[in-house]
């Protein structure tokens, strides 16, 4: 009996058991192809619509990877890239456009809450930092998303799980990583930066989410930052719109 425990046990810890992680991040301490977090999602269904919203903190000039979902057949099936400071990309179906930050803070690096939204029925995608929103661009209208996913925080996927690019590789601290098969209201969004209630992501959820770890990647609470002393988020209030 004790080794049908053990074994149930390591299984699901192989499996990645879903895990609350508020309060957690993952940390990815340098330039690598090999350092990766592996996210599963029950989701399997085609994706019309799709909300991403993460929080990060990173010191990189260069190219990052903040978002990697890849497909079978395409490896930039929704991609949420950062070119350089100041200019993100999203992608949907291998194609792409440039959103601009509104406005890019200077000074110290702090954690930054950004959200991506893309339906398929308008093609609209719209980028949102720290609460604000951009201009809405047309991205792949009439293009849904098929087949089961890889998704993969800290590296972009040029094939599917795999083929990592050591320069488009993430460095700093990842948290609070959601995604949904809908487009987000830019009250939800407000609520979701401010720290308040909103509803978790119902593809991917940070306070119940399975994941596998791989390479040089820690997962730590959540320390102090530059920006530390204004923040004022609060997990228990609630935002009113």
């Amino acid at each position: 009996m004790k080794k049908l425990v053990f074994l149930i046990a390591l299984l699901r810890g192989c499996l990645g058991s879903p895990e609350d992680l508020q309060g957690k991040v993952f940390s990815f301490p340098e330039d690598s192809d090999t350092a990766y977090v592996k996210l599963t999602t029950d989701k399997e269904e085609p994706l019309q619509a799709v909300t991403v919203c993460l929080r990060y903190i990173s010191d990189l000039t260069r190219a990052l990877t903040l978002f990697s979902l890849a497909t079978p057949s395409e490896d930039n099936a929704f991609l949420f890239f950062k070119k350089k400071p100041g200019l993100y990309q999203p992608h949907v179906g291998n194609k792409v456009i440039d959103l601009t930050e509104v406005l890019e803070e200077k000074g110290l690096p702090g954690w930054v809450h950004v959200c991506v939204t893309w339906e398929s029925s308008s093609g609209m995608a719209q980028l949102w930092i720290n609460g604000k929103g951009s201009v809405r661009k047309g991205l792949n209208r009439g293009r849904s998303l098929q087949e089961k996913p890889s998704v993969v925080l800290g590296q972009e996927q040029d094939s599917y799980g795999g083929k990592f690019d050591k320069s488009q590789s993430f460095v700093g601290q990842i948290s609070d990583v959601h995604m949904w098969d809908r487009v987000l209201s830019p009250c939800e969004i407000c609520a979701a930066n401010e720290g308040s209630y909103f509803q978790p992501g119902n593809v991917l959820n940070w306070a119940a989410l399975q994941y596998t770890m791989h390479g040089y990647v820690l997962l730590e609470k959540m320390v102090p930052t530059y920006n530390s002393c204004n923040n004022n988020n609060n997990n228990n209030r609630e935002t009113t719109c």
